[in-house]
């Protein structure tokens, strides 16, 4: 297998870490050598071969995968990324994080995940739409509203799942089926509270991190390494929760005032000027420099392997919430453990989004819409009881949150596969 290389570089294998997490997950708890043999490997992973008619006329032909790891407790669900850097192995280890994702926050889904190999950002609005539309034809077979519902991850949003919404319903008997996948535009099933359910399941776990810690969020300070949808309202939610923005990046560059930014000012600039670079007042750093600087919350929203053993052990912080997938290597989880630094591992930090998407699901089968509300606080009942639950089997275990959070949704999904038994 090919190693997965990020925008800052790494080369670190996600399904590798995964593997290893699953490995180390398993002598804590025991884990029978068959459960663990069906765990270790995705039920079934697709690779699909895309030819799109560019507008000049030319043909390019992109490669898609979708992986879907384990679904004994519920239909797979996952985003898909359009990434130039997406690899097979990236999309396996995603699925197997959403299936241990889902089963912490106990919602009765599996877990999968996609993704094309392309650059959206040198595609026009056409050329996307024939890509999506392809994809869509193209995995047709194995999605489904009771088998595999899709969501939007890196580089896509609401108009991708909506031209897969309607692909799949004109394939399948052109009647609507907005159960098929989540992240959809309001006017065609969306869920109120669903773009910033990340950012602000996030932010439920760190106010109970904060409780543990005894620490005051009106005193706390915080970087967030990525500024897209997850890391923008993930820093305006811990604001409104008393703590100060001192740090952010984005794919351009880092900046950095110690006096403290305004999230919603950091929004606005960015969405006038496209980065955060140039903003008034502020010192660019570097990404190491952001990584390491001194702070109470740090929050990785960017991509995969940013904490690594050459940088974990100059981390000054007291709380790592990871709004991004796999920002830490098992080598800096060890580090960030030793230096009593309590990390909110993805699985569970960045589960806000799935559970949204879960109520989503649930409104589109019933056809029954809730308030933004009422969505919001069912997000806080479910965020709150699975950090609980995740704290107590870190004490359990004595061990790392990340390693309990999987611990606990391993044992889930262990269980429901014993139940349902092997067959044929």
């Amino acid at each position: 297998m090919t190693n997965n290389t990020n925008e800052f570089g790494s080369t670190n294998n996600p399904y590798q870490m995964a593997l290893k997490q699953l490995e180390e997950t398993a002598k804590i708890i025991n884990l029978d050598e068959g459960i663990h043999k069906i765990l270790a490997k995705p039920k079934r992973v697709l690779t699909v071969s895309l030819p799109v008619k560019m507008d000049d006329g030319r043909i390019e032909v992109f490669t898609g995968f979708r992986s879907q790891h384990n679904d004994a407790r519920g239909p797979f669900k996952g985003g898909i990324r359009y990434h130039p850097q997406v690899t097979i192995e990236e999309v396996m280890a995603l699925s197997m994080w959403m299936t241990w994702k889902c089963a912490v926050t106990g919602i009765p889904l599996g877990g999968g995940k996609g993704g094309i190999i392309c650059n959206p950002k040198k595609m026009s609005n056409s050329e996307l739409e024939r890509m999506t539309r392809r994809y869509a034809y193209a995995i047709s077979d194995i999605i489904g509203p009771y088998t595999d519902i899709p969501a939007p991850d890196v580089y896509t949003g609401g108009q991708e799942m909506a031209w897969i919404m309607d692909t799949y319903s004109t394939l399948k008997g052109n009647r609507g089926e907005p159960a098929l996948i989540t992240g959809k535009p309001l006017p065609i099933g969306g869920s109120l509270g669903r773009t910033e359910a990340t950012g602000r399941g996030l932010s439920f776990t760190v106010r109970e991190a904060a409780k543990k810690q005894n620490i005051n969020m009106n005193e706390a300070v915080v970087v967030v390494q990525g500024f897209g949808n997850a890391g923008q309202y993930a820093a305006q939610l811990v604001e409104e929760q008393g703590a100060k923005i001192i740090a952010v990046s984005d794919t351009q560059g880092a900046i950095i005032n110690k006096n403290g930014f305004k999230a919603n000012e950091l929004i606005k600039f960015k969405l006038e000027n496209k980065s955060i670079r140039g903003f008034p007042g502020a010192t660019e750093i570097n990404n190491d420099e952001l990584l390491t600087t001194e702070s109470t919350i740090l929050i990785p929203a960017a991509l995969e392997n940013q904490i690594t053993k050459d940088n974990a052990s100059k981390i000054k912080t007291k709380i790592v919430a990871e709004a991004a997938n796999g920002p830490t290597t098992p080598e800096a989880d060890q580090v960030l453990y030793e230096n009593n630094i309590l990390v909110i591992p993805d699985v569970l930090a960045n589960s806000g989004g799935v559970t949204v998407s879960y109520f989503e699901w649930l409104q589109n089968l019933r056809r029954e819409y809730w308030s933004e509300a009422e969505v919001n606080e069912r997000l806080d009942v479910i965020m709150t009881r699975a950090f609980a639950e995740v704290y107590d089997a870190h004490l359990k275990y004595n061990t790392n949150m990340r390693t309990a959070s999987i611990a606990l949704a391993v044992n889930r999904v262990a269980e429901a596969i014993k139940l349902r038994g092997i067959w044929p």
